[in-house]
């Protein structure tokens, strides 16, 4: 009997080893003017994207969250939530007669984004069931690291300058706390549009005074419009694409974009510049203390007032 007891007790699912729970800052010491000013206009260095990703990337029109009501109250996908400027709450999911750890659940400030992570080996639901923005995330546990599975999700982006991400998408996270530090990198599996899996990290640090309350968005028509009208443009019709290599002085080909784009060794063979610059004009002190680098200082070369 002992025996088959501890059998039993070894075999049975964690359902919680470390305790997430509770209201985390996002600290932005990672990628800083990519998440807070947002990703420049055709930016896609470092991402292993296709041809398909970047003619959809190169489509985007930003007047789009202006125009379209669908797009003006649109919150962030799963997979791309934790790079967004909101704070986030944490809270533990039991079972309500063993009082176990079942799930945790995860609420965003920004549009009031809300999140299950089921911890009871509870299985995926069957391909053809409902996808949403936030998808379908369970947990399982290595040593102190809490790794997420996550699928069914919608259509969404990779980043916020129109590099698309596809409903066949999945990703995995992996949560690891050190004290009232939060680190979680994200793996995005995209067979759509991603050549291989994209890697990012993010960090949060526990901030126990802060309040996570209602975020209540209004559609309203900013820019007038025919109502059926989206902002897009057409293949080869996109003037913006070559500003943020003459803004940064980097070859434009780079700034396209693709898997060798992620790896040291480009920097070998990625050419010149067109315009280079001895100086930084554009988001020179993003991080640094006292700047949050909300505005741009420089045009770029040719198209200064």
């Amino acid at each position: 009997m002992k025996i088959l007891f501890a059998v039993l007790l070894v075999s049975a699912p964690a359902f919680a080893q470390v305790d997430f729970s509770g209201s985390w800052a996002p600290l932005y010491h990672e990628d800083l003017p990519d998440r807070i000013p947002g990703p420049e206009l055709g930016d896609y260095l470092g991402l292993p994207i296709n041809d398909a990703a970047r003619l959809r990337a190169d489509s985007y029109d930003a007047d789009r969250i202006s125009v379209v009501p669908e797009y003006e109250c649109r919150p962030h996908s799963s997979d791309y939530s934790m790079r967004g400027l909101a704070n986030m709450r944490v809270d533990v999911i039991r079972d309500p007669v063993t009082q176990r750890a079942i799930a945790f659940h995860t609420r965003m400030n920004f549009q009031e984004m809300e999140r299950t992570i089921w911890l009871d080996s509870r299985p995926h639901p069957s391909e053809y069931a409902p996808h949403t923005l936030q998808g379908f995330s369970t947990g399982s546990w290595e040593d102190n690291m809490l790794d997420i599975y996550t699928t069914h999700l919608k259509e969404s982006y990779l980043k916020r300058n129109g590099v698309p991400r596809s409903d066949k998408a999945t990703f995995t996270e992996h949560w690891v706390r050190h004290g009232n530090y939060l680190t979680v990198a994200t793996v995005v599996t995209d067979p759509v549009f991603l050549t291989e899996p994209l890697v990012r990290t993010q960090t949060w640090v526990l901030d126990p005074a802060q309040v996570i309350a209602r975020d209540i968005c209004e559609t309203v028509a900013e820019v007038p419009k025919a109502a059926d009208y989206v902002p897009n443009h057409l293949p080869g019709t996109n003037p913006f694409l070559h500003e943020v290599a003459d803004w940064y002085g980097l070859p434009y080909e780079a700034t396209r974009g693709g898997a060798e784009t992620l790896y040291p060794e480009y920097r070998k063979k990625m050419g010149k510049p067109e315009h280079p610059r001895d100086h930084c004009e554009r988001y020179c002190s993003c991080g640094a203390e006292g700047q949050i680098c909300l505005s741009p200082t420089a045009a770029p070369p040719g198209k200064r007032p």
